[in-house]
């Protein structure tokens, strides 16, 4: 069984299919590629504050290899916790950057695999969705009193 969280970006399409295509499903529980290729899973989705904490976790237990401070067995020990570490949250932190950039979380959804999730979501999401959201409600621009010079005029500082 498999769970994922949907997110939606800050400003969705009126249409409902572009809105559904654009959703974002995102897995919980371990992820492989995230505790063996560490960084390159954070370039990839873009998470620029986890890959630099990263980097700075990893020059440190460099560093103290370097330093001889403790036995050399430990920052390899500490090196494979970092990346393991990664693995489990690697989920926490693609939603804290979803969240971060205005994405909103529609709700979970459960599974025997990604396809049945996302068949099971779209079976209750779509049909209270609207076929084409309606159109923000007009504002007209607010009137002020009539202009006594000439906009060009005015800004260039030309005489009319």
């Amino acid at each position: 069984m498999v769970t994922f969280t949907v997110h939606e970006p800050s400003t969705p399409a009126p249409d409902r299919m572009d809105r559904a295509e654009s959703l974002v499903f995102v897995k919980e529980g371990f992820t492989w590629s995230a505790a063996v290729f560490t960084p390159i899973w954070m370039i990839v989705h873009r998470l620029w504050w986890p890959l630099a904490g990263y980097v700075v976790a990893i020059g440190v237990l460099e560093g103290i290899r370097l330093l001889d401070i403790v036995p050399s067995s430990w920052p390899s020990l500490l090196s494979l916790a970092l990346h393991v570490l990664v693995g489990f949250e690697a989920d926490t932190l693609r939603r804290w950057k979803l969240d971060r950039n205005g994405w909103t979380m529609l709700g979970s959804v459960s599974g025997k695999n990604a396809a049945e999730c996302e068949r099971r979501f779209f079976d209750q999401w779509l049909p209270d969705q609207p076929v084409i959201a309606p159109p923000p409600p007009h504002r007209p621009l607010p009137s002020g009193p009539p202009r006594t010079t000439p906009v060009i005029g005015g800004l260039l500082g030309a005489r009319s």
